[in-house]
């Protein structure tokens, strides 16, 4: 008697068998947009301005308006102050390093205008 292996099946990838690619779906809302001001003076502060100002901010432009090229931490403590900075991740090979890929960050302007309302409201209620 010939014994056949059964075929293999390969699992499809999760963009693949949802439909979907990227993104997970939610049934519960998005938390609401309540953020907290980083300490004025700071990197983060400076970083807040430039997002606030309608810029989308990449190392070498942090690095040239602060003198700092710790923008993946400021972004990161900013994220974790509730600012909701969105990373657009951009090819950008080189001869050495042809997966090269590197980070423009920005602030939606959406949260901009909630922020300045928000802080508005501060300022008029002390």
């Amino acid at each position: 008697m010939n014994r056949r292996a059964p075929p293999k099946v390969e699992t499809p990838r999760a963009d693949q068998a949802s439909g979907v690619s990227g993104e997970q779906l939610s049934f519960l809302p998005p938390p609401p947009f309540c953020p907290t001001w980083p300490t004025r003076g700071t990197l983060a502060d400076k970083a807040l301005g430039m997002f606030m100002d309608g810029r989308m901010i990449d190392h070498p432009d942090f690095e040239n308006s602060t003198q700092s090229w710790r923008l993946g931490a400021v972004v990161f403590t900013l994220r974790t102050l509730g600012w909701p900075i969105e990373t657009i991740e951009i090819p950008s090979p080189t001869e050495q390093s042809p997966d090269r890929v590197i980070a423009l960050y920005h602030l939606d302007a959406k949260y901009t205008a909630q922020a300045l309302a928000m802080n508005g409201r501060a300022a008029n209620a002390g």
